[in-house]
């Protein structure tokens, strides 16, 4: 009655959370969405007998608007988690491969093995970055999509535009390749590659989008994308309907109306992490969190958590949110701590 392979699929793991403990293990904004948005959102709640607009058209508008694209060219979905699923869905089927970089987003293997796809992760290279070169000896007649994250996560590393412009020409036009930027607003490397610059001069890209973390609404589970029309409507026609609340619908809409003043909080972050980086003997991050390779990242996170710090422990390394200089002082006094002999 149920698929016999399910079992091969690995759960997403979360991170750990503690309420007396300072959570830098699951990359959020440390701030709560702004005062307009809260309003906006709880006045959505109150209509929350009716069901949302399916279609969540004012914020298709709004991002259009937002992105200098047509509606046609930008969706919606519970997360831009969703919409990754979503596209693997539409491009690929059980007889094609995905390629993707490793270590990146924990669910795209579990993307892949939802529609019984074969995944081809490529590990970084030394210095975090994706290995474009490898990635593209591995694409063959049944390749359908290639996911690239730029700033990676876990690494924070950039593809820069030269490099994903010479990738691109190379890519055969079957595969579908989509740009994953949910951590762009931290960016600050001009030579980075930025999907609104690009996604017009490939009819196989989609580039992702969350407000999840610099616009501080996780917990209302809203991304979008962008791209091809015909891509686009790929996308939609595999999403559930109404997957995006109208408190979600009105809390994006509001902050994009005030991004501004919302992504000004982002500087606090950018200004700490090369200090959290430079204390640890991390890479510099162009993404909220920084990375610490090969290290035994199990017993950092034991030893941190027993100081009231939580971090994420992956088997290639250790991950620590940035947040603002406060908590980043607080991680480097624990950090001291357990470091000394």
């Amino acid at each position: 009655m149920i698929r016999r392979d399910l079992d091969d699929i690995p759960a997403y793991v979360p991170s750990k959370s503690d309420p007396d403990a300072l959570k830098l293990s699951s990359n959020e904004a440390p701030e709560g969405p702004l005062p307009s948005a809260v309003a906006a959102m709880e006045a959505a709640a109150r209509g929350a007998n009716r069901y949302p607009d399916m279609a969540s058209t004012a914020l298709r508008q709004a991002l259009a608007s937002h992105l200098g694209v047509e509606m046609e060219n930008v969706t919606v979905g519970c997360g831009s988690s969703a919409l990754c699923q979503q596209l693997v869905q539409a491009t690929s089927r059980a007889e094609n491969n995905v390629i993707f970089p490793w270590r990146s987003f924990e669910a795209y293997p579990i993307f892949c093995q939802v529609v019984g796809a074969k995944p081809r992760p490529v590990p970084l290279l030394a210095d975090g970055k994706h290995d474009l070169e490898s990635m593209l000896s591995l694409i063959d007649a049944s390749t359908s999509l290639i996911f690239l994250c730029s700033p990676n996560n876990p690494s924070g590393q950039v593809i820069t535009r030269s490099e994903f412009t010479a990738f691109m020409d190379r890519v055969p036009d079957h595969v579908t390749v989509a740009l994953d930027e949910a951590y762009v607003e931290y960016n600050r490397d001009p030579a980075a590659v930025e999907g609104r610059t690009v996604f017009r001069d490939y009819p196989n890209l989609v580039c992702l989008r969350t407000f999840s973390k610099a616009y501080g609404l996780a917990g209302a589970r809203v991304g979008y994308a962008f791209g091809a029309a015909n891509l686009i409507q790929a996308l939609d026609k595999m999403g559930i309907p109404f997957q995006v609340s109208a408190v979600a619908q009105a809390g994006a809409i509001a902050s994009l109306e005030h991004s501004e003043e919302l992504l000004a909080r982002v500087e606090d972050t950018v200004g700490a992490r090369d200090v959290v980086a430079d204390g640890i003997g991390a890479l510099h991050s162009q993404a909220n969190f920084v990375w610490l390779p090969d290290v035994d990242s199990a017993d950092l996170a034991r030893q941190l958590a027993t100081r009231g710090i939580l971090v994420r422990a992956f088997p290639e390394g250790l991950r620590v949110t940035v947040t603002n200089r406060e908590d980043a002082e607080e991680f480097l006094s624990a950090w001291e701590a357990i470091s000394q002999p």
